[in-house]
């Protein structure tokens, strides 16, 4: 099988290829466009979206391989395939395949259907690395519709007493997610600048991505939907509106006390991570030997998947062998 080594990212061992490293590298994969995963790589394996996005983040002058989706490429004696992860736009998983077998790394994914993101693909593989950020059992998340109606259902209510609703999400990916649900519902939304320039790129890459949106105008908020990073919750943007109500979307929404938390009127379970039930869902559907986990409750769900009978292994972890007593 594929042998891997992880510091600060993943590096396919006898390869100068690395997958999602936090530190500039030679050559890397990179899944997607969120911070957590970019660097200023040499040379750079990627989807077309990925790029793009991650020009406008971090621009500089780089070799860019783009790949298109299913179909293999050679790449460094492998064959190399790109899939659709539904992370965000873009977000792209790694099937390779060489003499040592074959190894899929899907970087952050989630099988959930997608208002804004393609659907996720998959393929089977002898090593699966795979992303955990919910990887407890606490974490089963609610249907994304129901949620979407929920959280539009909130911006009605609060618009009817005349105040503006706030929405708290990360200004790539699930910032267009609930701007495409905010569309259907029949609300204007109103963006940050930082949602606002991403979203103007979804626009550049997506043909017919809805249009029905404006940036943000300190005198034109009334009767809008206010889309804003977690970030701005804090700045006089947020703080002069003397009629507001605020919500986050967040995954992490399941953990009791979330409103006070992240200090807002509502809480509501979106995630762009694949929940507990989908992590077991897809290690059935890849069918590895063995499986890596990476992120989040990497540890726990590798302990999970042991007791399952499956060998998996937290990288970059300790991993507590469990001991069987037989019963007396």
């Amino acid at each position: 099988m594929i042998e891997v080594h992880f510091q600060r990212g993943i590096q396919l061992q006898g390869s100068g290829l690395w997958l999602d490293p936090k530190d500039a590298k030679p050559l890397a994969f990179v899944s997607h466009a969120h911070s957590d995963h970019l660097a200023n790589h040499r040379e750079i394996i990627a989807s077309a979206a990925t790029a793009r996005l991650m020009q406008a983040r971090i621009p500089a002058k780089r070799a860019e391989n783009i790949l298109p989706f299913g179909v293999p490429s050679e790449v460094l004696g492998m064959q190399v395939t790109l899939l659709p992860a539904g992370h965000i736009l873009g977000s792209t998983q790694i099937h390779l395949q060489s003499d040592q077998g074959s190894l899929l790394y899907t970087g952050d994914f989630k099988l959930r259907p997608s208002l804004s993101a393609e659907a996720t693909q998959w393929k089977s593989a002898d090593t699966l690395i795979m992303e955990t950020t919910f990887g407890l059992p606490r974490y089963c998340l609610p249907p994304t519709d129901s949620t979407l109606a929920e959280m539009v259902g909130f911006c009605r209510e609060t618009l009817e007493t005349g105040a503006v609703p706030v929405l708290f999400a990360y200004s790539l990916g699930k910032s267009q997610e609930i701007l495409c649900a905010l569309l259907q519902g029949g609300l204007t939304p109103m963006l940050h600048s930082a949602a606002f320039r991403m979203t103007e790129l979804y626009r550049e890459l997506v043909p017919g991505f809805p249009s029905g949106y404006e940036a943000y105008c300190e005198t034109q908020v009334a009767g809008k939907v206010l889309i804003c990073p977690p970030s701005a919750r804090k700045t006089r943007m947020i703080q002069s509106l003397k009629h507001k109500r605020t919500a986050v979307l967040t995954g992490w929404a399941l953990d009791p006390g979330a409103i006070y938390r992240y200090q807002v009127d509502a809480a509501f379970a979106l995630s762009d991570h694949a929940d507990y039930p989908d992590l077991l869902r897809y290690v059935e559907l890849v069918s590895p030997r063995r499986v890596y986990t990476v992120h989040g409750f990497a540890t726990a769900f590798a302990q999970d998947l042991r007791a399952r009978g499956i060998e998996a292994w937290a990288l970059g972890k300790a991993n507590q062998l469990e001991l069987a007593f037989p019963s007396r």
